[in-house]
């Protein structure tokens, strides 16, 4: 009868792991010159290329920071480009929590930017200075201030629309305990 050979468990069969082997396994590095780091986390190496980097965590932030999935679009081939892959996932939402750190952190959705480019605001404006801006336009081309005249009616509901948006992404992110 062989004898079996000894094991690395110490007599603990439930320290090592369910059909777990001893061979060695293969880890794929970090792209970035001088990182030992393990690669798992894949990046184009161009736009619209299957081909891919492979970085640590730290790297491939790094990298994708700059990146912008719709550079070299014109504004309409953007929005058609970001409708269809809203069409694509529509049944994916996020999270509504993730909206409760500040303005100006990148936090802002794509609504919010848009609300803010009708009132000419910067990204990290807070709400009061949103709020300023929204009453000195809407006084200008209110209704009551121009009777009549449909490009101001037309102007004002955009402004209200904008500011409803921010008011209400305003909301979530204040904690009303």
């Amino acid at each position: 009868m062989a004898r079996s050979g000894r094991s690395n468990d110490w007599g603990f069969p439930r320290w090592r792991g369910y059909e777990d082997g001893r061979e060695a396994v293969e880890v794929r590095i970090c792209d970035r010159h001088g990182c030992d780091q393990a690669g798992n986390c894949p990046a184009p190496k161009s736009p619209n290329s299957p081909d891919r980097w492979y970085f640590c965590e730290k790297h491939a932030a790094e990298y994708n920071k700059g990146w912008d999935y719709f550079q070299g679009l014109d504004k309409e081939e953007a929005a058609q480009r970001a409708k269809a892959e809203q069409a694509e996932s529509a049944g994916y939402a996020e999270s509504q929590h993730y909206g409760w750190t500040g303005s100006g952190d990148g936090s802002r959705s794509a609504d919010e930017m848009r609300a803010l480019e009708v009132l000419e605001l910067e990204a990290d404006a807070d709400f009061q200075a949103i709020k300023r801006e929204w009453r000195a336009r809407a006084k200008k081309v209110h209704p009551d201030v121009k009777p009549g005249d449909a490009e101001a009616a037309e102007e004002f509901q955009k402004l209200q629309l904008a500011y409803e948006v921010l008011k209400a992404a305003e909301e979530r992110r204040e904690w009303k305990g």
